[in-house]
């Protein structure tokens, strides 16, 4: 899913192409944007690769983008003591916002995966644990 989007748009001075890495970092943002949402959920990888002191602003997020639509996959951290569905739906909204204004690109979908819960006072995620395999758990 890293190609980019062929002519996205042609305009009189050449062609416009938006990478699904861009459409990544936007719904990113935009979920974390909402509250209840604690962080994004992006598996081993993404937790290696912020070790390695990168932050990945498209961590747990998986986009389709065709010429005119996209849809987006978020999977999340949520913060114990919010309805899942509320903010679940405030993901979506937001995240739909967000893609359309910036790209115009028609969102047909946004799924919301809830990957795990946060506790008050909780230092890291099942998430984050997992990225450190010589841990003694």
């Amino acid at each position: 899913m890293s190609t980019i989007i062929p002519d996205y748009e042609k305009t009189d001075m050449g062609n416009i192409q938006i990478a699904p890495e861009v459409i990544e970092v936007i719904a990113g943002l935009a979920a974390v944007e909402v509250e209840g949402v604690a962080g994004m959920s992006g598996g081993l990888v993404s937790g290696v690769t912020e070790m390695l002191g990168r932050k990945n602003l498209a961590k747990g997020v998986k986009v389709e983008v065709g010429q005119r639509e996209a849809a987006v996959d978020v999977s999340i951290v949520i913060e114990y003591g919010y309805k899942i569905p509320e903010v679940a739906g405030n993901i979506q909204n937001n995240v739909k916002k967000a893609i359309e204004s910036m790209t115009g690109l028609d969102v047909v979908e946004v799924n919301v995966h809830i990957h795990d819960v946060k506790f008050k006072g909780q230092e890291k995620t099942v998430d984050e644990e997992a990225a450190l395999p010589n841990r003694v758990k």
